[in-house]
């Protein structure tokens, strides 16, 4: 059974920090090296669900990416042999407050719809980051 789970997530005050975790398990990761692409959504009451970062198999050459609305706070890294990807968020804004979900995408680059909720396989059940003002 297929399992990606996220973590990380809590309470803060603005400009505070939060690293979040998302491992992925399970048939068909299991016995793989992670050369599948990771992405971070988040989604905030009443609002649509929006595509935060992406982070291919191979990290160099664009192997990343990010929404304009975070790319100057946020920093996404993974850890392939431990088939997990981390995010993390600096300099946090009440307007950074949402679930955050983790999803999978087994093509190993984050392809340019990456912040397309239909381009992933799995998800997580998410983590939710509050930023207090």
């Amino acid at each position: 059974q297929v399992q990606v789970v996220e973590s990380g997530g809590g309470l803060v005050k603005t400009g505070g920090s939060l690293r979040l975790s998302c491992s992925a398990s399970g048939s068909p990761f299991d016995g793989y090296v992670m050369t599948f692409a990771m992405a971070w959504f988040r989604q905030a009451p009443g609002k649509e669900r929006e595509g935060v970062s992406c982070i291919s198999h191979v990290t160099q050459g664009g192997g990343v990416q990010y929404a304009d609305s975070v790319k100057d706070r946020v920093t996404a890294s993974r850890d392939n042999a431990k088939n997990t990807a981390y995010l993390q968020m600096n300099s946090l804004k009440p307007e950074d407050t949402a679930m955050y979900y983790c999803a999978v995408d087994l093509d190993g680059y984050c392809s340019d719809s990456w912040s397309q909720s239909e381009a992933y396989a799995y998800w997580g059940q998410g983590t939710q980051v509050t930023v207090s003002s």
